[in-house]
């Protein structure tokens, strides 16, 4: 009877251990797959179908919007064949070859470095480009890692990213000495402006510009884990947490625009909309109270979904932009 028992526990604990294998096996295929859907190049997280949050704008916001944004493409059909870009590059730190466009604008030593947004690319950037050569700036408009024609395996989430975009800076920096650099982002582009800003930046540049970034990595992945699967954070972000951190070398909580932006002491202007679907509009209250000194202001473009805000608020959103810049750089 001892060794018939002895035998069904040896095997229970078999039972028991090939059941646990085979879940964690399927936890880690799973957490792979949300990983390479999140932030791997070939991903496709950035097609999104959720049930949604906040109510989308009005008729006459939308109209609004529509008007706006048709009229700011032809702007934008009329620059590109007007001016062409010049193609640059860098090299990461980890060895990537990073690819960006370049506008150049005479001699002016005013610069704005334009940063696009989540699995986009920086021909995305036009309306941005246009508005600030038109006012009389340099840009350069940089494809960030693992997206456009930049080399990459995953996507940063701005982490990564504030270290290429200090790179880019100094690449300014040797081009022109003299120059007054203004960063501007959008998206995820907003979030590497602002962890950008949390380090150490030289003296050329001069303001950062954020248009509804998120706090973190971490935040905007369980909020979209919400609506996208109806999933909470735990466990399975938790784990992709450590995951990323193995396999694409920095992790979801470090990834902080909101740590970033505590630590940064020049002058930042956040812009968001109301009705924003994807980075909710309470982040940016949250980043601006986090941001030291007065040396800050807010813009809220009521009823304006995700990088809407341009579209709300039309001539207002620019003169809002460089009136910010102005206050704290004023160009002789």
């Amino acid at each position: 009877m001892k060794t018939f028992f002895t035998k069904a526990k040896k095997i229970l604990l078999s039972v028991y251990s090939a059941i646990l294998l085979l879940v964690l096996g399927a936890a880690a295929l799973l957490n792979r797959y949300l990983l390479n859907y999140a932030i791997g190049r070939g991903g496709s997280g950035g097609d999104r179908k959720v049930a949604l949050d906040v109510t989308g704008p009005d008729n006459q916001v939308q109209k609004t919007i529509e008007e706006n944004r048709a009229a700011q493409m032809k702007k934008n059909r009329e620059f590109l064949s007007e001016h062409k870009e010049k193609p640059v590059s860098i090299r990461s730190n980890d060895g990537f070859v990073l690819n960006g466009g370049y506008f150049p604008n005479g001699k002016s030593h005013l610069w704005a470095i334009t940063i696009h947004g989540y699995r986009s690319n920086h021909t995305r950037m036009t309306s941005a480009i246009q508005h600030f050569y038109d006012a009389g700036y340099q840009v350069l408009a940089p494809d960030l890692r693992a997206c456009g024609t930049s080399e990459g395996n995953f996507v940063g989430m701005g982490w990564l990213d504030r270290k290429d975009i200090l790179k880019w800076i100094n690449w300014i920096i040797r081009h022109d000495p003299k120059a007054e650099i203004v960063v501007y982002g959008v998206s995820m582009g907003a979030a590497t402006t602002m962890m950008t800003a949390g380090e150490h930046t030289p003296d050329q540049v001069k303001v950062f510009i954020e248009d509804c970034g998120y706090t973190s990595a971490w935040d905007i992945f369980a909020n979209e884990m919400r609506l996208r699967f109806h999933l909470p954070a735990f466990p399975i972000l938790h784990t992709a947490n450590i995951i990323s951190r193995i396999v694409a070398g920095y992790s979801f909580s470090r990834a902080s625009a909101l740590a970033q932006v505590a630590r940064c002491e020049k002058p930042m202007l956040f812009i968001h909309g109301t009705a924003d679907d994807f980075i909710p509009y309470s982040m940016m209250n949250v980043l601006y109270q986090a941001k030291p000194g007065t040396n800050k202001a807010s813009v809220t473009a009521e009823g304006a979904g995700h990088t809407e805000a341009m579209y709300v608020l039309g001539d207002r959103y620019w003169n809002a932009v460089f009136r910010f810049i102005a206050k704290y750089n004023r160009v002789s």
